[in-house]
């Protein structure tokens, strides 16, 4: 085990948050500790240098970006080795959330260093507890696969998934990660969060169904909140032949009722069939 207390070593890496947006979501204490770094590794420095241009600050800038990373840490464990307070930022929000810096806190923990994150703005919390959909427990995502196939089978494997479900989603994929999401998922309540914090800020509430249906502004980028399953806890407290029962009664046939059942418990047909025909005569 080995443990860490983060205020007794001055010689760390420092994981700083910056405003996703709004410029006034910036942390006293990052600010300060944007002072005091001796340099700061930067997703994009054109973008870090516009920040700190705002807040009057100069420092010495270091690209850190999801190409680079393997190449630069064992640089930054030798800034630390050498005595230099090291900052770390992305362009806007929470470090290694969707975004760079696991490779570098991951080398700088096992070179024996402390890295120590300051809380601050991140898109996924304020999307989740303005959603008005249950906020606990949840699980955040992040980005799905760009391609088609594969961000369903994504999906897919999230089906069941209980928890609020929370991902990030770009301009230029939002409408097809919505309608993946549909035929995945189904038809459930969800939220969609654009350009939080900034003067265009919106939020779409609804069901998936109505949504894509509509026209939103695709311009931004977007959170994507969505209702858990919420007949998983149900259908596992109920029999197979029970469940078979509530379609029968809605009028489909004993094998659209057999299949419905096996899409929603997330299992084989052949297995649900199997299992309602045995109850089926026992009973």
């Amino acid at each position: 085990m080995k443990q860490q207390r983060s205020y007794e070593q001055e010689i760390c890496l420092y994981l700083i948050p910056t405003p996703i947006g709004n410029l006034q979501d910036i942390t006293l204490r990052a600010i300060d500790v944007l002072k005091n770094v001796d340099l700061l590794l930067c997703e994009d420095t054109r973008v870090t240098e516009q920040l700190l241009k705002t807040l009057n600050i100069k420092k010495k800038l270091i690209s850190c970006h999801n190409y680079n990373e393997d190449k630069i840490k064992s640089k930054v464990v030798d800034y630390l080795q050498n005595n230099k307070k090291v900052g770390l930022v992305t362009d806007r929000g929470t470090p290694i959330i969707s975004d760079p810096g696991y490779k570098i806190v991951k080398e700088v923990i096992r070179a024996g260093f402390a890295v120590v994150a300051l809380p601050g703005p991140t898109a996924l919390i304020p999307a989740l507890i303005s959603s008005g959909i249950e906020p606990s427990p949840f699980l955040f995502y992040g980005f799905l696969n760009s391609k088609k196939g594969k961000r369903e089978q994504e999906l897919e494997n999230l089906k069941q998934e209980t928890a609020t479900l929370i991902f990030y989603e770009s301009c230029h994929r939002i409408k097809e990660s919505l309608v993946s999401i549909y035929n995945v998922l189904g038809d459930r309540k969800i939220s969609i969060h654009r350009e939080i914090s900034k003067i265009h800020e919106e939020i779409y509430r609804g069901y998936t169904k109505d949504i894509i249906s509509q026209e939103i502004d695709v311009r931004g980028e977007f959170v994507i909140v969505v209702e858990g399953n919420k007949h998983q806890k149900y259908y596992s407290d109920i029999s197979v032949l029970e469940h078979v029962k509530i379609y029968l009664d809605e009028n489909m046939s004993e094998q659209e009722a057999i299949k419905k059942v096996a899409k929603d418990r997330g299992v084989a047909k052949t297995i649900i069939y199997k299992e309602y025909h045995t109850r089926k005569k026992v009973k």
